[in-house]
């Protein structure tokens, strides 16, 4: 039998102030009524990144979000199925923009916590831990994060999703300090609305997403 191959997407999204990840529940064996990764088999006509994109558009419902190739996993026992090798992609999407929706091979599609998942099909539950690690590595190193931000944000929003990924606090003083710093975000002139404490400035982001910068 020759291998075959398979997409499986990471989706990421902050909700909740928590750190999400969408999964889908199985209507197909293997693994059938187990829950598991959005993802499938590479059509003959397209390429890894279209696959990755087509498999978030239909368990999503958007597309022009921030999606990476992540890593390669092929352990010859990991689909009972035969050899199949899956390139896995990691997507981060913010929430309000995400409609979950169940596709013809899924019972059921839900945000679960990146912390406290069900067990997953397949060797799945490997593929979100090497996400979550990649995930702080960018946020540590790159601009990925605004992803997760709407467009305009206060500097506690912008640090509420760092100490989510994170899973850790960070000193109020020191982060804003770098942040600054870096020119990363610029004021918009606006404020908070609608809050009974004093409002907050609103910013936007000011660079290139995926920019290599030490922001941690």
């Amino acid at each position: 039998m020759e291998p075959k191959v398979t997409v499986d997407v990471v989706i990421f999204t902050v909700e909740d102030s928590e750190l999400r990840v969408l999964l889908i529940k199985r209507s197909k064996g293997p693994f059938k009524g187990c829950w598991a990764l959005p993802g499938g088999f590479i059509e003959t006509d397209e390429s890894l990144e279209n696959a990755a994109k087509r498999e978030l558009f239909e368990e999503t419902g958007v597309r022009d979000v921030y999606l990476e190739q992540l890593y390669t996993f092929g352990d010859p026992k990991r689909d009972p199925r035969g050899r199949v090798i899956t390139i896995a992609y990691f997507a981060l999407v913010k929430a309000k923009k995400v409609v979950p929706k169940a596709s013809s091979d899924a019972l059921e599609t839900k945000w679960f916590p990146a912390h406290d998942l069900p067990e997953l099909a397949f060797d799945h539950g490997r593929v979100v831990q090497y996400a979550m690690k990649r995930l702080r590595w960018k946020l540590e190193y790159t601009t990925v994060g605004f992803q997760l931000l709407p467009k305009k944000f206060t500097l506690t929003q912008l640090q509420k999703v760092y100490e989510i990924v994170f899973n850790k606090k960070f000193d109020k003083r020191n982060f804003r300090k770098k942040i600054l710093s870096l020119n990363l975000i610029k004021p918009t002139g606006n404020r908070t609305m609608g809050v009974a404490h004093r409002p907050a400035e609103l910013y936007s982001f000011n660079m290139r997403i995926g920019k290599i910068v030490e922001i941690l």
